[in-house]
């Protein structure tokens, strides 16, 4: 209900401009990515999985309260660090409890399952949001935008979500002597050389891979509404929800990389719409294939990082991949926002489909075979 408000809220509340906003999500995302990691390490030594990811939620249940009394763009930035300290959290540690509850042969399918169910979640509370916004249209609010109502009406579901913790069973791992902390990253060059290239990869796709808000702030550029810009949102959530299981179990037949080359192709193709958009049908159409590629590699990504990790790093393993996303979003946003604020709105979109089709292709180039031990 709040994502796709908050790059409106900034620009149309606080006047923000796109070198601003990029700023504030890169900060954001960056300040909490180090957090995956730890979080991560922090589920193995210690095999409080769900203790941990119930924190991370409740975190970002906070965000909402400091967004209700945001009265300016520092207080949105402070509300974005703590939605993303939380997700730092709970992102590796829920991961994990995924992971532990698939059959080993069906985790595209379980991580396919678990994004269908994320983003069908998203789906709903976009479309009710739209429906609270068009209500307060119609009776003449429309010059005072209320954004803090959806922020208030939000705080619901993230209650309701929390107190689903209960009804949660943990597999209760044996506990092991943690190492040291640190001696994951001096050991850094004895992983899995595929896996070191791949997350290399990752950050390279991330590079120009910036945040949704541009995507937002894009529609509304091209002659969306306000109100019907976060429509658009919920056209991608909602296929990226339909199509995550059937990507996920189909990667369990033919393998991650058979999905990874294509998706990162799509995305591409789909950044170079987003450039060239000046329709509103070609719009709706870019955001149907942007659902369509995330359905594609989120939950592929993920499948193979915790069936390639040691079962006694699993969640180290998954925190770093977030951490690599993490870590690339703060400059991935600030280019965005800085080529946007220059250049114009066509270039930062070329920049990212130019990124995408280069970790395509050393995908292609590099990546061994299923026979090597690797992600087909």
């Amino acid at each position: 209900m709040v994502y796709p408000l908050i790059p409106l809220f900034l620009s149309l509340e606080f006047g923000a401009g796109p070198a601003l906003i990029g700023i504030i999500e890169g900060i954001a995302e960056s300040l909490a990515s180090l957090l995956k990691v730890y979080s991560g390490y922090l589920s193995d030594r210690f095999q409080k999985k769900k203790a941990l990811a119930f924190a991370g939620y409740a975190v970002s249940l906070a965000c909402k309260l400091v967004l209700l009394i945001a009265g300016s763009w520092a207080w949105v930035l402070f509300a974005r660090v703590l939605d993303r300290f939380g997700k730092g959290i709970r992102t590796a540690p829920r991961d994990v409890l995924v992971s532990e509850s698939a059959d080993r042969n069906k985790m595209g399918n379980a991580f396919g399952l678990h994004k269908a169910l994320d983003m069908a979640g998203s789906a709903l509370g976009i479309f009710i949001t739209w429906c609270i916004l068009r209500e307060m249209s119609a009776v003449g609010t429309e010059n005072s935008f209320p954004y803090k109502s959806v922020f208030m009406i939000s705080i619901i579901p993230a209650i309701l979500g929390l107190s689903m913790f209960f009804f949660i069973k943990q597999k209760e791992g044996i506990k092991k002597e943690a190492k040291p902390r640190f001696a994951f990253w001096q050991n850094f060059r004895k992983m899995n050389t595929q896996l070191q290239l791949y997350l290399c990869v990752v950050f390279l796709f991330t590079l120009g891979n910036s945040s949704n808000a541009f995507l937002l702030l894009k529609a509304y550029k091209t002659g969306f509404d306000k109100t019907d810009t976060i429509l658009l949102y919920f056209v991608y959530s909602a296929a990226a929800s339909v199509l995550s299981v059937p990507f996920g179990r189909l990667s369990d037949s033919i393998g991650r990389k058979k999905l990874l080359v294509p998706g990162y192709f799509l995305f591409s193709i789909c950044y170079l719409g987003f450039a060239f958009a000046s329709s509103q049908t070609f719009m709706v159409c870019a955001f149907v294939v942007y659902g369509v590629f995330t359905a594609m590699i989120t939950g592929v990504e993920r499948a193979y990082v915790a069936e390639i990790a040691p079962a006694a790093l699993k969640g180290t393993m998954l925190g770093l991949q977030s951490t690599v996303v993490g870590l690339a979003l703060f400059p991935a946003s600030v280019i965005t926002g800085f080529l946007w604020e220059n250049f114009g709105d066509i270039i930062p979109f070329a920049f990212g489909a130019f990124t995408a089709f280069a970790a395509a292709m050393i995908l292609v180039l590099f990546m061994k075979r299923a026979d090597d031990g690797v992600i087909e």
